[in-house]
């Protein structure tokens, strides 16, 4: 069976005691489906990007690293813009998006993988309230928040979602080279807008059951502010439908989404 490229895609701010436990994740099993590794780094002032390059150079054998750094601080949106532009132009197949902060495991979507779904969805989706998912340490009341909002979406969509957004997904990055996602928010609701638009434009969306944890991970969201946001968006989406995907949603427009390679090496074994 001829393997796809997929490139991982791991954004990172503030992740210096996380990300090593995520590059461990990369075991023979899954570096044997992966081409490269690409950590961007979003202007951390930590040693982020410095850890992920120790633990790199010790852990992964037989896959590609790249250690990135953004230009500027484009938030989660800008950054998955950054690495969408990169795959695209470097010919990949599916890039995997894995957050940094170790609450996803890149090994849940091995069974995806391996049985072949990948290859007839243009978006798969790690869910972490299905049936099958596992819920580590996270609150009951995130987890009754997220069920209400899977709700409101799914009646406003029309279709049954089981997350709006966690830290594991793939993309068949043929259906992102129109660049409809441009103008999307760089922060996080950039994946509200992007499962919204994935249904707006009838793309193949499907979601599987995965692990989740909360342990010594630091967030960046104002709980409350995030939650009525994310309800200004889902309602200006369910009155404008096509209009509101094509609308300027960010605070700040940049013209690209830049960065450089700080450090790179191929697989060695």
């Amino acid at each position: 069976m001829h393997k796809p490229r997929i490139l991982v895609f791991i954004p990172a701010y503030r992740c210096e005691q996380q990300i090593t436990r995520v590059i461990d994740q990369f075991d023979a099993r899954v570096q044997a489906w992966v081409d490269t590794v690409m950590v961007v780094d979003n202007r951390s002032p930590d040693r982020t990007l410095d850890a992920a390059i120790e633990r790199a150079g010790q852990r992964l054998q037989r896959c590609r690293f790249l250690a990135w750094t953004n230009d500027d601080n484009y938030g989660l949106g800008g950054s998955h813009k950054a690495a969408f532009a990169y795959a695209l132009e470097q010919g990949f197949d599916y890039l995997v998006v894995l957050h940094g902060d170790d609450q996803a495991d890149i090994r849940d979507l091995l069974p995806q993988l391996e049985n072949g779904s990948y290859q007839t969805a243009d978006c798969l989706l790690g869910a972490r309230f299905m049936r099958g998912s596992r819920l580590l340490g996270y609150s009951l009341l995130r987890t009754v928040g997220n069920h209400v909002y899977n709700v409101l979406f799914s009646l406003v969509a029309g279709r049954a979602i089981h997350d709006l957004g966690s830290g594991l997904n793939l993309y068949r990055l043929a259906a992102l080279r129109e660049g409809y996602y441009r103008a999307f928010p760089d922060d996080l609701t950039f994946n509200y807008v992007m499962l919204l638009a994935s249904y707006h434009r009838r793309q193949t969306v499907r979601f599987f059951p995965i692990s989740w944890r909360e342990e010594d991970q630091v967030s960046n969201v104002r709980l409350f502010r995030q939650a009525f946001k994310v309800l200004r968006l889902l309602a200006s989406y369910g009155l404008r439908r096509g209009a509101f995907l094509a609308s300027e949603m960010r605070g700040k427009a940049f013209a690209a989404y830049g960065g450089r390679i700080v450090q790179q090496h191929g697989p060695r074994g």
